[in-house]
This record gives structure tokens, sequence and C-alpha cells, in this order.
């Protein structure tokens, strides 16, 4: 007999042999803006030109005038009717783009990524930090994208949509780029991204911990810390309910953290877990037809992907 199963958002992980870390990390909590600049430009949605010629979505312009192009600047700093080479699968085609609709593409084109999660920790001794517990994907390449050069900035929540049953809610975020990044991003792996911290330490509501380990785990209690107003880290009840290897569930037991979001929102991954003043690990994901049902990582298995 067929039973219908609740539908999660899923991520492949990939498990190892448990390590020993002996390290004390400091569980933070703060939403946080990711912008990943790119090493070309690419097409983010389709667009007919006055040639005829078709942008479409995905293709990357390779170069400008037969010289390689890798940002946005250079192109839009032209002053005459431009030729483009333009790739995609492979196959490479040259366009003519006029000086005057050369000035209406920006909003078609791109060569950064952006995104929105949650710090997960901050090393008091090395002051590397992880956050999200999962993979940046592009939307529009639908891949993780190259990058050569990444910052994180504090991200200030203006309002939550909230999660109800097969419809995920989000948080409503403002990121000013124009202030100094918190740090950079090396890395953009599968348990997520790493990188070092470069600005006076954020105030955190515990003291670095101790990381737990997977035969330490109980089912039962625990501490979600994660924003969902402002710039302010609040604690919130969950209950552990299965650990799976390096990997587990979870129910949001908090009553006012259910009302104010439905349970898990998008923007919440990363969002540190704690248990009996341990840090457990990280939210990665939730299921989109029980919204106060989330997934989580354990650090030690997020700590394998650390670039250091």
């Amino acid at each position: 007999m067929n039973r219908k199963m609740p539908v999660m958002l899923l991520l492949m992980l990939l498990i190892f042999p448990i390590q020993s870390f002996a390290k004390e990390l400091i569980p933070m909590g703060n939403s946080i803006g990711v912008q990943l600049q790119m090493p070309y430009v690419f097409v983010s949605h389709d667009v007919l030109l006055e040639s005829g010629d078709w942008l479409k979505q995905g293709d990357r312009i390779t170069s400008l005038n037969n010289k390689e192009l890798t940002d946005l600047n250079t192109l839009f700093q032209q002053k005459d009717d431009v030729e483009l080479t333009v790739e995609k699968e492979g196959k490479k085609r040259k366009i003519t783009v006029s000086k005057d609709q050369l000035a209406h593409l920006r909003p078609f084109l791109k060569s950064e990524t952006d995104g929105i999660g949650t710090l997960t920790f901050i090393d008091p001794d090395t002051l590397e930090y992880g956050a999200l517990g999962h993979q940046i994907m592009d939307s529009v390449l639908k891949q993780p994208p190259a990058f050569y050069d990444g910052a994180i900035f504090e991200a200030s929540i203006s309002q939550v949509k909230k999660s109800v049953p097969g419809q995920p809610g989000y948080k409503v975020s403002i990121v000013d780029k124009s202030l100094s990044p918190l740090g950079t991003v090396l890395s953009n792996d599968i348990y997520g991204i790493f990188g070092k911290w470069e600005q006076p330490l954020h105030q955190s509501l515990h003291q670095p911990l101790e990381i737990i380990h997977a035969e330490q785990l109980k089912e039962g209690k625990a501490e979600l810390l994660t924003s969902i107003n402002g710039e302010k880290v609040e604690s919130f009840e969950i209950k552990i309910e299965k650990n799976e290897g390096n990997t587990f569930t979870f129910h949001v037991t908090d009553k006012r953290l259910i009302q104010q979001t439905g349970g898990i929102v998008q923007g919440m991954s990363g969002s540190p877990i704690l248990q009996d003043n341990q840090f457990v690990g990280a939210v990665t994901h939730m299921f989109v037809e029980e919204p106060t049902k989330g997934a989580g990582i354990l650090l030690v298995e997020m700590l394998k992907k650390s670039p250091n």
C-alpha cells in the first residue's frame, strides 16, 4: 500500500566516520547576507535585442570586443556599440549591441549571486566562521556558482512571511552592502559557507561551547538560536526527535516562534542548535508539508568541510 510521505527539501549528505573536535566554538544565530563575485557575466532573464537576437537566461558573456569580460562595470563603461561573445553549453556566437541598448541591459545581466542565511559559529581562536549548513546554489544557473571573491554582511529582519503546510515562509531582510563586510567567504561547500571573520566579535547569547558528538545527542528538549526581528538573536525551544548518523530531525515546540513564523522558514538555514549547554549543529532544511518540523546537521560533520 502506498503511503503519502511528507515532502521535504532534500540535500544529499555524505556520511563519514566521526572525528574528535576538542575545540570550543561560539554559537551565533545572526542573520547574514552573502555575496559571491563570479568570474564571468551571465544573463539572468531572457531579453530580445534590437538586432532580433536573443540573450537567453543562463547565457555567459565571455568576451567584449574580443577581450575577456569578467565584470559588469567594464561592460557598462563602453561609449560605443560593442561586440559580445556569448557562450552556452560549449557553443559560442557573436552579437552586436548598440550603445543605446547597452544601457538598458543592466537588469538582465549579473556577475554575482546573493543569498540570505544564518551565521552558525565563530571560532574565538582563529576567527574562522561557518554559516548556512548547506551550499549556495545560484537560482539561474541551478548549480553552485564559481566565485573568486565573497563577503558576508549584517542582515536586519524587517518582516517574516509565515510558513504554512505546503508553502514555505521566508525572512524579509535588509542588507546594506555599503557597510564594511563582516567577513570573507573562502568556500561554498556542501555543508555551508566558511571564511574569515573581520570585525569585532558580535555579542552572543552563549560563551564558547563544547561540540557534541552523534553518540551524545539525545531525543528531547533543545535550543535553537535565530533572528526573526531586526538584528536581535533569540533562543527558541525545540525537541530533537531522531538522530540518524550525522543528521537529525526536530520539532519546533516554542509557541511564540510558531505564532510568528509558523515554524521553520527560509533564511533560518545555519541557525545553531544547542542541547545541555553543548553545541549540537545547525538547521539545514524544513519539511514543506509540516513546517514545524526541521532537519539539521551535526557540527562535527559540518566542520569537515571547513577549508582549515
